[in-house]
């Protein structure tokens, strides 16, 4: 059976949960939602490793966004090793910046431009949203390859689990969608 082709692609929209075969360290226990994945590549963002010693408020500041100083009180994660010098910000669609907005899900968008963080320092932001620096991205078949290397393990986004105050949480939720316990992984792999 194949998946249904989101307008983000095949597993647009879904999270993506490392496993101890990962063989990443930059991945080690990360939690990626999936913005989008096509023929060509795939783009998603770890939304469970706030970066040390940064903070919302702070970045908004040093990026002198007017009120940002003011922000909500919100990590800034560590969203891959790719652009880490970008930030992007996934968000619930009350707050739509319309063509820079990527529609991800019914309910979520992400955005990378400086109106969405004139959004976030405002008395109007986006009622849950993460804010990252850098994406995790792969070029054509690569993300496949690590799914049939058993790297990755595939589950739908729950918001709970996405926005959650604890990011250390998040793993371990996400694998419980799918019924597993982290003591039952293991760091060998085997195929039926």
């Amino acid at each position: 059976m194949t998946e249904a082709r989101t307008q983000t692609g095949y597993l647009g929209g879904k999270l993506l949960i490392a496993s101890p075969l990962i063989g990443d360290p930059r991945f080690d226990r990360a939690v990626v939602y999936m913005c989008s994945h096509g023929d060509d590549q795939a783009m998603g963002l770890v939304v469970n490793q706030p970066m040390d010693g940064l903070r919302l408020p702070d970045l908004l500041d040093q990026l002198d966004i007017a009120g940002g100083a003011e922000a909500a009180d919100a990590p800034v994660f560590n969203g891959g090793p790719v652009s880490r010098d970008r930030g992007f910000v996934l968000h619930t669609l009350d707050v739509h910046l319309g063509p820079a907005t990527l529609e991800v899900s019914d309910s979520l968008g992400l955005t990378a431009t400086k109106e969405i963080l004139d959004a976030l320092a405002s008395d109007q932001p986006p009622e849950r949203f993460l804010m990252t620096l850098g994406y995790a991205g792969w070029d054509a078949g690569q993300l496949e390859d690590e799914i049939g290397a058993n790297a990755w393990l595939v589950c739908e986004a729950e918001e709970p689990i996405l926005f959650a105050e604890d990011a250390s949480t998040k793993w371990n939720a996400a694998l419980k969608t799918l019924g597993v316990t982290p003591e039952f992984l293991t760091a060998s792999s085997g195929h039926a």
